[in-house]
């Protein structure tokens, strides 16, 4: 598998191509609004488009969903939970064809109640779930103790040399993985969900202590 990231606008978002070089299927991940530099990789690469995918159910992951399932015929997947119109419920540990691949869904609530992250080989999309440096932004409630454990339980025990892909670019750098997260990232470095809840109750703060955009 190959993944492509892109620069999609919004607040910095970013969406992904997956693909299959062997067989040129490919699927996207989270389609900017427009999706014209989406439709231009698939078109120059000769890609088919077997899935639009989104990692949750926020406007700035979903813009483009409609054109480029309308350009291409290809359904949208997205978790079970989500609201937005979509042709096919994914639920925690799908494994959705890709050519000779798999993509693998882990449901990681939390940022909101239908979030996912997509494990393709040893490359993961994480939407607004996990950045690098930072998380996604929850309130100080269910959610918070949602995204705690989707973090800790499901992401956190892949292998340290995951590469994760986030869903907007605002970290340090647009990508790293789950071994890098693990020695840097401070809400990651918190040793129980009192101090993670405490840091995101701090977190102004704790920018500008350290600096942090």
């Amino acid at each position: 598998m190959t993944i492509t990231q892109i620069r999609a606008g919004g607040d910095r978002n970013f969406s992904y191509i997956i693909a299959d070089p062997k067989t040129g299927e490919a699927a996207v991940v989270d389609p900017g609004d427009p999706p014209l530099p989406e439709r231009e990789h698939l078109t120059r690469n000769n890609l088919t488009l077997r899935y639009i995918l989104n990692t949750h159910d926020h406007s700035d992951h979903t813009g483009g969903n409609a054109m480029l399932a309308n350009s291409t015929g290809a359904p949208v997947a997205m978790h079970a939970s989500a609201r937005s119109r979509h042709d096919i419920d994914l639920h925690d540990g799908d494994r959705l064809p890709l050519g000779s691949g798999t993509l693998r869904i882990i449901h990681t609530p939390g940022h909101t109640r239908d979030s996912i992250c997509i494990l393709a080989g040893e490359d993961l999309c994480t939407g607004d779930t996990l950045f690098v440096g930072k998380i996604g932004g929850t309130g100080l409630g269910t959610d918070a103790r949602e995204e705690y454990e989707s973090l800790h339980g499901k992401l956190m025990t892949l292998d340290p040399e995951t590469r994760v892909w986030p869903g907007h670019d605002y970290g340090v750098r647009p990508s790293s993985t789950i071994g890098d997260e693990l020695r840097e990232n401070p809400f990651l470095l918190r040793e129980s969900y009192t101090a993670f809840l405490d840091l995101k109750k701090n977190w102004a703060e704790y920018k500008r202590e350290h600096g942090i955009k």
